[in-house]
Protein backbone atom coordinates (compact mmCIF):
# COMPACT_ATOMS: atom_id res chain seq x y z
CA UNK A 1 0.00 0.00 0.00
CA UNK A 2 1.11 3.29 -1.08
CA UNK A 3 2.76 5.98 1.86
CA UNK A 4 -0.17 8.36 2.17
CA UNK A 5 0.65 11.93 0.79
CA UNK A 6 1.53 14.43 4.04
CA UNK A 7 2.00 18.21 4.04
CA UNK A 8 2.31 20.41 7.00
CA UNK A 9 0.73 23.61 8.16
CA UNK A 10 2.69 26.79 8.15
CA UNK A 11 3.03 29.59 10.95
CA UNK A 12 0.53 31.37 8.79
CA UNK A 13 -1.81 28.46 9.02
CA UNK A 14 -1.44 27.46 4.75
CA UNK A 15 -1.56 24.39 3.62
CA UNK A 16 0.28 23.24 0.50
CA UNK A 17 -1.86 20.33 -1.30
CA UNK A 18 0.29 17.75 -2.78
CA UNK A 19 0.86 18.62 -6.79
CA UNK A 20 -0.38 15.04 -7.62
CA UNK A 21 -4.06 15.93 -5.76
CA UNK A 22 -4.05 19.29 -7.74
CA UNK A 23 -3.52 17.52 -10.81
CA UNK A 24 -5.99 15.03 -10.41
CA UNK A 25 -8.63 17.00 -8.92
CA UNK A 26 -7.71 19.67 -11.94
CA UNK A 27 -7.00 22.57 -9.27
CA UNK A 28 -5.04 25.04 -10.60
CA UNK A 29 -4.36 28.41 -9.28
CA UNK A 30 -6.56 30.93 -8.05
CA UNK A 31 -9.17 27.34 -7.78
CA UNK A 32 -11.49 28.87 -4.57
CA UNK A 33 -12.42 26.06 -2.37
CA UNK A 34 -14.97 25.19 0.54
CA UNK A 35 -13.76 24.10 3.52
CA UNK A 36 -15.59 21.99 5.76
CA UNK A 37 -14.83 20.32 9.36
CA UNK A 38 -16.28 16.22 9.19
CA UNK A 39 -16.19 13.45 11.87
CA UNK A 40 -13.15 12.43 10.00
CA UNK A 41 -11.08 15.95 9.72
CA UNK A 42 -11.22 18.24 6.95
CA UNK A 43 -12.93 18.16 3.60
CA UNK A 44 -11.86 20.24 0.75
CA UNK A 45 -14.22 20.70 -2.53
CA UNK A 46 -14.79 23.75 -4.91
CA UNK A 47 -16.52 26.77 -3.88
CA UNK A 48 -19.56 27.58 -5.89
CA UNK A 49 -19.44 30.46 -8.19
CA UNK A 50 -22.51 31.78 -7.19
CA UNK A 51 -24.18 32.12 -3.96
CA UNK A 52 -27.25 29.72 -3.86
CA UNK A 53 -30.75 31.30 -4.84
CA UNK A 54 -34.45 30.57 -5.13
CA UNK A 55 -36.11 31.33 -7.85
CA UNK A 56 -38.78 33.80 -5.70
CA UNK A 57 -35.37 36.02 -4.85
CA UNK A 58 -34.60 36.43 -8.35
CA UNK A 59 -37.88 36.63 -10.39
CA UNK A 60 -38.79 40.06 -12.12
CA UNK A 61 -35.01 41.40 -11.47
CA UNK A 62 -34.59 42.68 -15.00
CA UNK A 63 -36.50 45.58 -16.19
CA UNK A 64 -38.31 45.18 -19.05
CA UNK A 65 -40.51 48.19 -20.11
CA UNK A 66 -43.05 47.66 -22.83
CA UNK A 67 -45.69 45.98 -24.08
CA UNK A 68 -45.36 41.88 -23.49
CA UNK A 69 -44.26 39.60 -26.11
CA UNK A 70 -46.02 36.15 -27.64
CA UNK A 71 -44.16 33.38 -27.64
CA UNK A 72 -43.83 33.17 -31.25
CA UNK A 73 -42.40 37.05 -30.88
CA UNK A 74 -39.96 36.09 -28.46
CA UNK A 75 -39.00 32.62 -30.64
CA UNK A 76 -38.51 34.76 -33.80
CA UNK A 77 -36.40 37.35 -31.33
CA UNK A 78 -34.19 34.76 -30.17
CA UNK A 79 -33.93 33.13 -34.28
CA UNK A 80 -32.76 36.82 -35.19
CA UNK A 81 -30.07 37.43 -32.94
CA UNK A 82 -28.58 33.48 -33.51
CA UNK A 83 -28.65 34.16 -36.92
CA UNK A 84 -26.87 38.10 -37.04
CA UNK A 85 -24.35 36.17 -34.06
CA UNK A 86 -23.70 33.71 -36.63
CA UNK A 87 -23.41 35.71 -39.68
CA UNK A 88 -19.72 36.18 -39.45
CA UNK A 89 -18.82 32.18 -39.18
Amino acid sequence: MPEPLTTTVSTKGQVILPSAIRRALRWGPGTRLAVETTSGGVLLKPAPGFPETRPDEVFGRLAFHGPPRSLSEMEAGIAAEAKRRHAGD
